[in-house]
């Protein structure tokens, strides 16, 4: 697929995830075949009033490329002014987020709260496409809630402020990540208008994705979940989708190799205490579909090293698949 003039290789993107699609997992989603990845949300008013953490969010090296920086906020000065400091640290494409249901987000008028502006939504992307140098898309929701779902209306509003690709998530705000996604939604937003459309939601496998772009009609697709503790799904799709072959996931003992090394540079990119705390959810991650598997998460919840990382995978190496 092709945005603006960024040429994305393969048939699924990572999903930008705040909290967990971090440097480690975007690398070895990349490595595993995924066609492009996101960087965590980060606020644009944060970004204008020179926030520390902010700008250490905007911090992307080669081997998580393509990738976009996601932004996130409401007053089209102040996106174009983060466009503008987001472009100094060299990213591929910019994002901005119109579907983040997280209430300290969507609360104060960001995220999904645009959705109930489809207005506002076309004037953040004219802001940010008048100072960007890249290609500049929106991820989307269904729409706010049951009674206004409106991703037809806001993409028209998207596609005539220039955007460059659309991403649907096929759930409204109000539906968090509950109930089946909306493909309905997705292949009315395709048809209703001329730019790329990349469908999220409920992408667990490589059959998965190809049903979404068979019914849909969508340009690409974007994995989120899934990809947690899995980052080879992104080689199983591309596998299905260019000749039909299906990938098993790895055996045990490589899946705990992918883990440790995963954790290994986390360690690498933050502080030895922040990601000895967060590995103990990514490690969690890794031990679905291995015998014991709830026994397994107890002690990663115990974690409080890596050596503690290397035992548990010897652990699950030992137990063996389901």
């Amino acid at each position: 697929m092709v945005i603006g003039k960024l040429k994305l290789n393969g048939f699924a993107a990572l999903a930008p995830m705040a909290g967990v699609a971090d440097r480690a997992m975007r690398e070895m989603c990349i490595n595993f075949g995924a066609a492009s990845t996101t960087t965590e949300l980060i606020s644009a008013k944060g970004i204008v009033l020179g926030d520390r953490k902010s700008k250490a969010l905007m911090s992307v090296t080669d081997g998580e490329r393509p990738i976009g920086t996601q932004l996130f906020g409401y007053e089209p000065d102040v996106m174009a002014g983060a466009v503008e400091e987001a472009l100094k640290f060299g990213p591929d494409f910019i994002d901005i987020n119109m579907g983040c249901p997280a209430p300290k987000v969507a609360n104060n008028g960001s995220g999904s709260a645009i959705l109930k502006n489809p207005k506002l939504a076309g004037e953040l992307v004219k802001a940010a496409k008048k100072v960007s140098t890249v290609p500049v898309t929106a991820k989307i929701r269904a729409g706010y809630d049951k009674d206004h779902v409106n991703a037809v209306e806001v993409s028209k509003y998207l596609e005539a402020a220039g955007v460059d690709a659309i991403t649907v998530h096929g759930r409204t705000r109000e539906q968090m990540y509950a109930p089946p996604v909306n493909l309905e939604v997705i292949k009315d937003v395709k048809a209703a208008v001329g730019v790329p459309i990349i469908a999220n939601g409920d992408i667990t496998s490589a059959k998965d994705a190809a049903n979404m772009y068979e019914y849909t009609g969508c340009d690409f697709v974007m994995v989120g979940r899934s990809a947690m503790g899995a980052p080879w799904i992104f080689s199983q799709i591309n596998a299905y989708l260019k000749d039909g072959t299906i990938l098993p996931a790895p055996p045990v003992s490589e899946r705990m190799r992918i883990m440790l090394k995963q954790i290994s540079l986390m360690h690498e990119y933050k502080s030895e205490r922040t990601a000895t705390l967060e590995s103990r959810k990514y490690a969690a991650w890794y031990m679905k579909g291995i015998r014991s598997a709830a026994e397994l998460r107890r002690k990663c919840a115990e974690i409080e090293s890596f050596d503690d990382v290397i035992e548990i995978s010897k652990l699950a190496i030992e137990h063996g698949e389901i």
